[in-house]
């Protein structure tokens, strides 16, 4: 099928639904016209543009051996004839098959890896990053724990992210974020590395992951650190382990054991949904494995080299020498280019 019969077919489609509407449609019937309507009106539109700028080139080129009109008609195919191409390849992309996910609010992870104190102190600074990137689109940054490690690091913290297209938008941050820099404890001014995992998990919902109660294991247990006396002298502390998979999952940053059980609970779903993701996605192809990474937390995928002052994305060899601005939240750059380069990938294995 040409990609013009693809686009008829997408046009019917949509004036059907229109008429469906029209016609008094209720209840569930309405519900799913109206949201697959909805889908399908950005591609319309991008559609209706594509054939408008079509028959203006048409016209346009008409218009070649009439010599009064021969000089407008070249300027008009001069602003056409990149366009039309343009079009048609924001129509592709509009048609890609969607991440079900892409929508959803997300659960960011962050923990220190190698490195000791400098890299918990870097996972603090990036867990302070994500919010300032949060911030600056608009979306909800909720702490769901962080667990610091009284020098001004963390050995841990996880947040729920909640706006428009948050998951498709930082799924591409999940990995090993590399730091270089000189440590403020580093008398002799050398330069350490440290690694800092991140972790980027669609949020689930019951329908999408069934947990059987009886595969669970929960130990309640007194909340360490920070906290007051409250927290640490009733067992607030809830730890979940899924006895089939093996993950799991602790909380302690409530005072509520209920709390701290719904947070893990949580973060556990999301978990097995991303488990569930993974596995019916094993058989991507190398080539966009190789374009924008796995996704998987052992890959290292950014270095943040604070001597030099630049970021590096080693998926798609992009630097930055912004340093300042990306630890400030600035990170469409990067997050742009990586769904290009996604995209592009996807484009080319459909060819």
């Amino acid at each position: 099928m040409t990609l013009a019969d693809k686009l008829d077919r997408i046009v019917a489609r949509a004036d059907e639904l229109r008429a469906q509407l029209s016609d008094g449609v209720s209840g569930e019937v309405y519900v799913r016209a109206s949201k697959e309507l909805s889908e399908l009106a950005p591609v319309v539109e991008r559609i209706d543009e594509l054939r408008a700028a079509e028959r203006a080139a048409g016209e346009a080129a008409a218009m070649l051996d009439d010599p009064e009109l021969h000089d407008l008609a070249e300027a008009e195919l001069a602003d056409l004839r990149p366009r039309i191409p343009a079009l048609e390849h924001a129509i592709r992309v509009a048609l890609l098959p969607r991440d079900v996910a892409d929508e959803r609010p997300a659960i960011l992870e962050i923990r220190p890896a190698a490195g000791g104190d400098e890299a918990a102190l870097f996972a603090a600074e990036l867990f302070a990053m994500y919010q300032r990137h949060a911030a600056l689109r608009g979306w909800r940054f909720d702490v769901l724990d962080y667990d610091d490690t009284g020098l001004g690091g963390v050995k841990g913290a996880m947040a729920e992210i909640a706006g428009r297209s948050v998951f498709a938008r930082l799924k591409y941050e999940s990995g090993v974020h590399r730091v270089q820099r000189v440590p403020a404890t580093e008398n002799q001014g050398r330069i350490h590395t440290s690694t800092v995992t991140v972790a980027v998990l669609p949020e689930a919902e019951e329908v999408d992951v069934e947990i059987d109660e009886g595969d669970l294991r929960i130990d309640v247990y007194r909340a360490s650190g920070a906290g007051g006396q409250h927290v640490n002298k009733t067992e607030s502390a809830v730890r979940i382990t899924h006895m089939p998979t093996g993950i799991a999952v602790a909380m302690q940053e409530e005072k509520s054991q209920h709390k701290n059980r719904a947070k893990a609970m949580k973060i556990l779903r999301a978990r097995l949904y991303e488990q569930q993701r993974e596995q019916l996605h094993a058989t991507r192809s190398a080539d966009r494995r190789a374009q924008v990474g796995t996704g998987d937390r052992s890959e290292r995928i950014r270095t943040y080299n604070f001597p030099q002052g630049r970021v590096t994305d080693h998926r798609i060899n992009m630097t930055l020498y912004k340093i300042d601005r990306v630890m400030t939240g600035e990170l469409d750059e990067f997050i742009d280019a990586l769904t290009a380069e996604d995209q592009a990938a996807r484009l080319a294995a459909q060819e």
